[in-house]
């Protein structure tokens, strides 16, 4: 799954490349949506929810040049006179993407696996082996993100509300809660990993463990906002001044397994996570010293 940092990436560069501009063309690639049309509206703006992208698009002013979509998908939009207002909402999942080209450019991905094309005058864009892709009423939106809690990432970010949630199972394993996006939006597997360790729990351990629950979103969301920008993704190092001593880039513990703790030089450790119905195990990194109650 990707990173919540990896979703708000992606949504400013769709913004900055379809916000604003006329769709010249769209070409969904699903069953559900090959029938539809938008050539003609005019993408509002882009904007990532948790893991979620939403692309807002608004009708033609002009009378006569209208979306041809299934009564029950975007057929629901219309607002009378008003202009409609349709979302584009997609979700990458484990491999999907959405890339910019410029207009006719190659792609760099195979063209089967392309669920979404939409064309401007400046830019065509193509969303890759999506995971969700569904066209739906602005005005539904809560019906696909409306379960989220606060997003990390968001302009609606509620630590006290995330803690809350998070509360209130204090049994549920730390790792498996900071993925549960109906708790908080955003975290994946790599800030958990990493959240953990600089809280000094296991992700296995119970939430009740967690000495600093507050300590530990605050922290996750600085590592969360210093990558938003260009270059690769770290956790320590020289973009994060509080932290002394450690002047390289990368992780603390993700991906390390057998190599030393940088805290104690404890060799790392890899084990397994998962919700208790055995579904979505994901692999977690740990160091048995510093974060007490590991095993194996």
């Amino acid at each position: 799954m990707p990173e919540g940092d990896s979703v708000w990436r992606a949504a400013a560069e769709l913004h900055k490349a379809l916000g604003g501009q006329t769709l010249v063309s769209s070409d969904f690639r699903v069953p559900r949506f090959a029938t539809l049309n938008l050539a003609g509206w005019t993408v509002s703006e882009v904007v990532p929810r948790g893991k979620h992208l939403l692309m807002r698009l608004l009708e033609p002013a002009a009378i006569g040049s209208v979306a041809t979509a299934p009564a029950d998908d975007a057929g629901s939009a219309a607002t009378g006179p008003s202009r409609r207002a349709l979302t584009i909402h997609s979700h990458l999942k484990m491999e999907g993407s959405w890339q910019v080209y410029s207009p006719g450019g190659r792609w760099r991905k195979p063209g089967h696996t392309a669920r979404c094309v939409l064309r401007t005058a400046t830019a065509d864009v193509v969303g890759f082996s999506l995971g969700i892709l569904e066209v739906i009423p602005t005005t539904d939106e809560s019906r696909v993100v409306g379960h989220l809690g606060p997003d990390l990432l968001g302009p609606d970010w509620d630590a006290e509300e995330a803690v809350r949630r998070l509360r209130a199972a204090p049994d549920a394993p730390i790792g498996v809660a900071l993925l549960d996006q109906r708790n908080l939006a955003g975290l994946g597997n790599i800030y958990r990993c990493e959240a953990c360790f600089l809280a000094g729990v296991h992700p296995a351990a119970p939430v009740s463990a967690v000495k600093d629950l507050p300590a530990m979103l605050a922290e996750a969301k600085v590592m969360l906002e210093a990558n938003l920008g260009p270059g690769p993704r770290i956790t320590r190092g020289t973009a994060f001044p509080g932290v002394r001593g450690i002047p390289r880039s990368g992780y603390w513990v993700y991906g390390r397994e057998h190599q030393p703790c940088l805290r104690c030089r404890t060799p790392i450790r890899r084990g397994v996570l998962g919700p208790a119905s055995g579904m979505e195990d994901r692999t977690i990194y740990f160091c048995p010293e510093c974060q007490p109650g590991s095993s194996g």
